[in-house]
């Protein structure tokens, strides 16, 4: 019978390297994927490790979606640091895309104009507020009657969706549409400008760096951050130090809520300019893979968000270059997490087999 122990002193270098040895675990299973598929795994593995990364634009592509992805796993982060486990980042980001795209309605209703991007901020920051609005339903479950927050947060998901979908097939959709579900398209005053003429990745890549410091700040180098994360490590040593837990859920799900609704704000300002019943597509879900795969850690999270950005346009390159199924990149997403947790499994754990002489002892 084998048995898991725990090591007495775990490899912190193992620890650093585990998502690389779970990188390379997934290349050669998709490598052989692709074999059983009746594919050239070569051919498979370089439309999503290479393709994506083949020139200026391409690279602005995979700008345009690590964006929400880094966003989004930065308000997680925070949350698994401190023991909250919000899984409705997807709805956070869907409200933050509602509200943003309701102000920039507004906007546009009130014939307020200006230079291009002159109104952004405000969509912006109906976004943050909307998003943190929709988190906060699940911190007063949780608060006032002990609800299990992975079931709100998730639940509320598809609430959200259902709420997008009411707007865009009811009072917010455009009238001269063609009877699409989508809303007029927003005025020019409320667009993120472009990083660079003829490219769709917008500032708000910028702005997703300048969090990342400072989430880095907050996490390691403030006594508020200090508190949630011994809160999330040693709850009881963090009562008997007299920090808040209430403190700490309002606080990790207002934040993680505000960034997933900032995200959802950039999109519809950003790429889309208009609200559609398919604003994400399942930025929330993936930044989950996307905080764990960077160890919970700002830089780690930018780096693995480019990495899942990848796997998102190899999967839209792959589906019309190769014929493959769009649903392998969430087959990737999947087994790049699984073999992640199996390696963290395995560098704070050994296998022991233990015997039938011994197991009658």
């Amino acid at each position: 019978m084998l048995r898991l122990e725990p090591r007495a002193e775990p490899s912190r270098l193992m620890a650093w390297l585990s998502p690389l040895i779970a990188l390379a675990l997934t290349t050669v299973l998709a490598a052989m994927l692709f074999a059983w598929l009746g594919k050239d795994p070569v051919a498979g593995l370089r439309i999503y490790l290479v393709e994506p990364l083949n020139g200026a634009r391409a690279i602005s592509e995979v700008a345009l979606k690590a964006t929400p992805l880094v966003l989004c796993a930065l308000g997680l982060a925070v949350c698994f640091r401190s023991n909250v486990w919000n899984i409705g980042a997807e709805g956070q980001f869907l409200l933050g895309a509602i509200a943003g795209g309701g102000v920039a309605l507004w906007l546009h209703g009130q014939g307020i104009t200006g230079a291009r991007g002159a109104y952004a901020p405000l969509v912006l920051a109906g976004g943050v507020v909307g998003g943190a609005a929709w988190a906060a339903v699940t911190a007063l479950l949780r608060d006032r009657f002990n609800a299990n927050e992975i079931l709100v947060s998730l639940m509320l998901v598809y609430v959200a969706q259902q709420l997008l979908n009411y707007l865009v097939f009811g009072p917010w959709k455009d009238p001269k549409g063609f009877n699409f579900p989508q809303t007029p398209t927003f005025d020019a005053s409320t667009w993120l400008p472009p990083i660079a003429a003829g490219y769709r990745a917008h500032v708000g890549t910028w702005v997703a760096l300048a969090l990342v410091a400072v989430f880095w700040v907050f996490l390691f180098r403030s006594w508020r951050g200090y508190q949630l994360q011994v809160g999330g490590l040693a709850p009881a040593a963090a009562r008997y130090a007299g920090f808040s837990s209430r403190a700490a859920l309002w606080t990790a799900l207002l934040l993680s809520g505000a960034m997933a609704g900032l995200a959802g704000a950039m999109e519809v300002a950003g790429p889309l300019r208009q609200l559609t019943p398919h604003v994400s597509t399942g930025y929330g879900f993936t930044a989950i893979i996307v905080a764990f795969v960077g160890r919970l850690h700002p830089a780690g999270i930018v780096f693995s968000g480019v990495l899942l950005s990848m796997m998102l346009i190899g999967g839209e390159l792959g589906q019309s270059r190769l014929g493959l199924p769009n649903a392998l990149s969430g087959v990737f997403q999947g087994l790049l997490l699984f073999l992640l947790l199996a390696c963290d499994t395995l560098i704070h754990h050994r296998l022991r087999w233990i015997g039938a002489r011994r197991r009658a002892a």
